[in-house]
């Protein structure tokens, strides 16, 4: 059985780096009438799309919460542009990375716990050795130095995998409107073995976006090329 392993940064990783970013793009927050909260969603993010002929580009500049039904004419104005089955919640982040960079970056950076980025050699690396699904693009960044400036790539990490129910909390159900569950992160997580991916070895989970998650088969090749700044946390599965 395929082993999986939840991903963050290296306490002691080398790195100087530093950004200030944001998506280019992002759908707007919800206001649901019928639960009565205004959110979004943390995590989930395609930064390979592009809206730039979008017709209604400039709705989804601004950061802000809108009625349902305006978020859902919104929603599915994009729906096409994004790989197929693709969750689309309040907040989902969409296009580069777009702002400011200064110092070191190593092989890997986490910009946010769920956002990461890799140097362009290093993907390249990673999927010559067999690592799969690994997609990305450059982020839009402007660096104080004119010169080395590292190749980064932004990785699409598509939410795929799901919590399984028996590490979850006693809870109301989604509500039936909006969707929005609301619970807290486990401290001890269980994948839903049935619900995981076999296509690509890293992704984000579909029922918690922060949480990123690898196979064996890409914690082997970052260790087997040793690379460094980041940490494999093994999280185990059960089946129904």
């Amino acid at each position: 059985m395929v082993r999986f392993y939840v991903l963050r940064k290296a306490p002691d990783a080398v790195s100087t780096g530093d950004m200030r970013v944001a998506s280019k793009w992002m759908l707007p927050g919800v206001k649901c009438p019928k639960c009565g909260t205004t959110w979004a969603e943390a995590g989930v993010s395609y930064p390979c799309v592009d809206l730039s002929n979008h017709p209604q580009e400039a709705e989804f500049t601004k950061p802000r919460a809108e009625p349902i039904e305006a978020f859902e004419r919104l929603r599915e104005s994009v729906r096409p542009l994004l790989p197929t089955e693709a969750l689309l919640p309040p907040g989902t982040s969409l296009g580069p990375s777009v702002g400011t960079a200064q110092g070191e970056f190593g092989a890997f950076f986490f910009e946010q716990p769920w956002i990461l980025f890799v140097r362009q050699e290093v993907m390249l690396s990673l999927t010559a050795t067999g690592v799969r699904g690994l997609q990305g693009c450059r982020p839009e960044l402007t660096f104080r130095r004119k010169t080395g400036l590292p190749e980064l790539v932004e990785l699409q990490l598509e939410p795929l995998g799901l919590l399984h129910e028996d590490c979850l909390p006693s809870r109301p159900s989604p509500c039936s409107r909006c969707g929005r569950d609301g619970y807290s992160l486990p401290a001890t997580l269980l994948l839903d073995a049935a619900s995981l991916p076999r296509h690509t070895d890293l992704f984000r989970l579909a029922s918690f976006s922060t949480v990123l998650v690898g196979t064996e088969r890409f914690k082997e090749a970052v260790q087997d090329l040793k690379i460094e700044g980041m940490t494999f946390h093994e999280v185990f599965l059960k089946e129904h």
